[in-house]
């Protein structure tokens, strides 16, 4: 008799479920690759930087000598520390928790749910998950809101924890928003536990069946064409979901000859 395996999951494996099984299916259950705009990848790093350099601070490691060589995240932290100077420079006590890069995980079922908080402050009354996002436009609080991150983050830590849920928050830091730091916080309570549970284990319940059907070749499900986001995915061509415009480019725009192609190291 063989078991089950366990899948981990985290929020972003969650929001692609909700937005798009298919996608899912090619970026975790056969862990396609697509090229990474430049642009983008620039951004990621510089948000990884800036989560590194928040996390050495908080365990009280110097980081002078990482923003002397980059103006950007100078501003940032210098923005950052102007704006919430309490979590620059917190009031510590025996009764205050504080921990960078907190990591949690609640099993339900055959799935593993993973978080892990840029920053946990909880002390015997109340629980405040701290996240940093470094693109500079911050969502709509209605939005971000419904976002998997949100709903997990605060969720996991209901049921991992003993505080009431009234206690618990979520504080979004939004470091680069227009030259001037903004945040937007979100509280909890037990209408939302209880919508969060029920959409939950829906979504999951869901997985189950898609991935049984995916062990028998039947792929998991594509979203309609009318919502109108496949032309912006990495894997519209595969889906046939591609602009019939972009279909008539010159075959030799699309597919390079093998000397242009750069060598890929093993």
């Amino acid at each position: 008799m063989t078991s089950t395996p366990i899948l981990r999951l985290s929020q972003g494996h969650l929001n692609l479920l909700a937005v798009c099984p298919r996608k899912f299916q090619y970026s975790y259950l056969e862990q396609l690759n697509t090229p990474i705009d430049p642009q983008h990848e620039e951004y990621q790093i510089l948000g990884s930087r800036f989560h590194l350099l928040m996390q050495q601070r908080e365990m009280g490691l110097p980081i002078n000598n990482f923003l002397q060589v980059d103006t950007r995240l100078q501003n940032w932290m210098t923005d950052f520390s102007n704006i919430a100077p309490e979590i620059f420079t917190p009031h510590l006590d025996n009764q205050t928790f504080r921990e960078s890069e907190h990591y949690r995980t609640l099993q339900l079922g055959d799935y593993l749910l993973t978080v892990i908080y840029d920053l946990l402050i909880a002390d015997q009354n109340q629980a405040q998950i701290l996240d940093w996002k470094t693109y500079p436009q911050p969502s709509k609080p209605e939005t971000l809101a419904q976002n998997w991150q949100t709903r997990l983050y605060m969720y996991v830590l209901a049921e991992t924890s003993k505080y009431l849920l009234e206690n618990i928050s979520m504080t979004y830091w939004f470091v680069q928003s227009k030259g001037q730091t903004k945040n937007i916080k979100f509280t909890y309570n037990e209408q939302q536990h209880q919508k969060t549970a029920q959409d939950l284990n829906q979504l999951l319940n869901n997985l189950t069946k898609w991935v049984k059907d995916y062990q028998d070749n039947i792929s998991l499900p594509q979203i309609t064409k009318s919502q109108k986001i496949c032309e912006s995915c990495q894997y519209a061509v595969r889906c046939h979901r591609q602009k019939i415009k972009e279909l008539n480019i010159d075959i030799n725009q699309q597919f390079p000859t093998l000397e242009n192609i750069s060598e890929v190291s093993l």
